[in-house]
């Protein structure tokens, strides 16, 4: 189906980032309008640091001036670190729950005052790691297991809203991407954690990060309609076994 997004305006954060690059652009092949955001310097359509309450009420409110409307949110903006429950730095810990975590929250917060004027979709980009848990990854699962309950109660208060509002999470296992890759290139075998990594994944390779995007854009578009707090894996199996 061609223009499933036609007249739709959405949000994104992390959009300089892979995935959040790869869904602007499905989000503009589908005849939506994709606005991009990420720090200041990526060259995005708003500079936003997803960790401060005042860039998004600042945000919000020229999203407003210019479009007057938003129809979907797309909370992909995410960093993630590797690290056992004793070998991770508070600070790190912190940084990574703010970044994914309240992010996440200051986006719903303050996107949906917009999103309720004619009933929208919210995507939460969480991961497989906030369902699955691994030995290394404290900070990466905490947030990311949070990403994934935050989607289910904002879907429940979207629910009593008329009209009404959606909000689902996306969980990929792992994704050709600058987060995957940066976080390879911190452990000293890099090319041996990618083999062990994809020997994890039963359809035996990482995601493409088109295949990220195809399943937002039908969480952001009307063929969803019945669909609100749901968790979809994008895993190749991983979380079957």
């Amino acid at each position: 189906m061609a223009n499933r997004l036609a007249d739709k305006i959405v949000f994104i954060t992390g959009a300089a980032g892979t995935i959040g690059k790869t869904v602007a652009q499905a989000i503009a092949r589908e005849g939506g309008v994709a606005i991009g955001s990420d720090l200041k310097g990526r060259g995005t359509d708003f500079d936003l640091d997803v960790t401060q309450e005042a860039e998004w009420q600042r945000v919000m409110k020229e999203v407003e001036r210019r479009h007057g409307r938003l129809d979907g949110l797309v909370n992909s903006a995410g960093i993630g670190t590797l690290g056992t429950v004793e070998d991770t730095e508070f600070a790190d810990y912190r940084r990574v729950m703010a970044v994914n975590v309240d992010g996440t929250f200051l986006g719903c917060k303050y996107a949906m005052p917009l999103l309720r004027q004619r009933g929208g979709s919210i995507v939460n980009l969480s991961s497989i790691s906030g369902i699955v848990a691994g030995h290394n990854l404290a900070a990466y699962n905490a947030s990311k297991g949070a990403v994934r309950l935050l989607s289910k109660s904002v879907a429940l208060y979207g629910a009593r809203l008329k009209p009404q509002v959606r909000s689902n999470s996306v969980h990929p296992s792992f994704v050709e991407s600058d987060m995957v890759d940066a976080m390879l290139r911190s452990v000293p075998d890099a090319g041996k954690a990618r083999e062990k990594m994809t020997r994890d994944i039963p359809l035996g390779r990482f995601a493409d990060p088109k295949e990220i995007a195809a399943l937002t854009v039908y969480l952001l578009s009307d063929e969803s309609g019945f669909t609100t707090g749901a968790e979809f894996p994008v895993d190749g199996g991983l979380s079957a076994r």
